[in-house]
């Protein structure tokens, strides 16, 4: 986990970011590395990334079933892999691919259906026969298995090292990262934002970006 010591609040941001977690951390570094400047991003608790990334298993992959998670995966898988090079951090990346199996009808009506999609997106999903998943993995018990599928570039990182490297390099761009800082409010006035109010204060603002996540 990732501790920033408390400092001061700014009394004006030109964006506030709640949520410390991989989504607001990534934000706050893109943000700065675009050039914007007066970049706040708060976390509530302790610690960063303890919300949804900190329960995550750490799973990459190209293989969903909507076009704006194929989407999305096909802006940041690309970047997890740079991720060392561009940021500094190692994470852990490790493209070993992800294999899904399938057993019954409507899973696999589900899973074509997906498979076209991502293909139709440039997602070069293989689809696998039981029978060549058997010759894959011999030593384990697949006679249930009818077919499958498997991208070789999906496969997992490691969450809080993806974390501490985007904020250390936002930090260094002039992102002023705050734990321990809970938003209790916003204030609008004929439907702008106008300042939120904090556990450390108040900010003023015309731009709020919610990545608080589930939690």
């Amino acid at each position: 986990m990732i501790a920033v010591d408390t400092m001061e609040i700014p009394d004006s941001a030109d964006f506030v970011i709640i949520g410390g977690g991989v989504m607001g951390a990534s934000i706050a570094y893109h943000l700065a590395k675009r050039g914007q400047k007066k970049i706040l991003l708060l976390e509530k608790e302790e610690f960063f990334g303890q919300g949804a990334t900190g329960r995550c298993a750490g799973g990459i992959r190209y293989q969903f079933a909507t076009e704006v998670n194929i989407q999305l995966s096909m802006e940041s898988l690309p970047m997890l892999e740079r991720f060392e090079s561009e940021i500094g951090q190692a994470i852990g990346y490790n493209p070993c691919g992800y294999l899904f199996l399938l057993s019954n009808p409507e899973d696999e009506r589900v899973f074509k259906k997906n498979i076209a999609l991502q293909r139709d997106l440039g997602i070069d999903t293989i689809w696998l026969e039981g029978n060549e998943i058997r010759k894959m993995l011999p030593e384990m018990n697949l006679d249930d298995i009818t077919c499958g599928t498997i991208h070789y570039e999906d496969g997992i990182a490691d969450p809080n090292s993806v974390v501490m490297g985007y904020i250390q390099a936002g930090q260094k761009l002039g992102v002023n990262a705050l734990t321990g800082a809970e938003v209790t409010g916003i204030e609008a006035d004929s439907g702008r934002i106008r300042e939120i109010q904090t556990s450390l204060g108040t900010v003023k603002t015309g731009t709020v970006i919610n990545a608080a996540g589930p939690w």
